[in-house]
């Protein structure tokens, strides 16, 4: 799963590089901006999660949770924003505030990973 994560984070990442080469370029598209910050700064975070899991700092299926999470909700929220943008429509009714709540429910639980004891093997 976490080589997954990490391709994962790096196809956000990229997302999020030419989101903002569009925003840069591409004329009026406010959200894309968040858009791609969303995604810029979470695929990072992903990345972080799995560090901090191939260090055994976190209770691993909390935090492989947590990123998964990250995942889902940044591309959510950023999609909806994009969409918005680019196609003149939402996702689907309150996508946005779904990917929002995702990402925040997946702060919390990186939270409780990190306090968590990890089992030993």
């Amino acid at each position: 799963m976490t080589r997954a994560l990490i391709a994962i984070a790096g196809l956000i990442g990229a997302a999020g590089i030419m989101l903002a080469a569009r925003a840069a370029h591409g004329g009026d598209a406010p959200h894309l901006v968040t858009a791609s910050s969303m995604l810029l700064f979470h695929a990072p975070v992903i990345l972080a999660v799995v560090l901090l899991d191939d260090r055994a700092l976190v209770q691993r299926h909390l935090a492989i949770s947590a990123a998964i999470g990250f995942a889902a909700g940044a591309a959510l929220f950023a999609g909806d924003l994009t969409s918005l943008d680019l196609a003149g429509h939402s996702l689907f009714p309150l996508a946005a505030p779904t990917g929002g709540t995702i990402l925040i429910a997946s702060w919390v639980l990186l939270t409780v990973a990190g306090l968590a004891a990890r089992q030993k093997p």
